[in-house]
């Protein structure tokens, strides 16, 4: 998110939002919700907001059935 940022402000090259939807997706979705609000960076796009709280939850959901499953 604070690259993305960096770039959105110099009007270069951006990241892709698949990307960063796609990268929350493979585990990240801790860092990039709270690189939301710490740059201040897609907070006004409903499909982050909402988006990224939602793929968080499914990993704490995963992460609670894997340890109870196997612990």
């Amino acid at each position: 998110m604070g690259i993305d940022k960096c770039k959105a402000k110099a009007h270069a090259w951006r990241i892709p939002e698949k990307t960063l939807f796609g990268l929350s997706l493979l585990g990240g979705s801790a860092g990039t919700w709270a690189g939301m609000y710490a740059f201040r960076h897609k907070t006004k796009h409903w499909y982050f907001v909402k988006g990224m709280p939602l793929i968080f939850f499914i990993h704490v959901v995963i992460a609670c059935v894997i340890y109870r499953n196997f612990y």
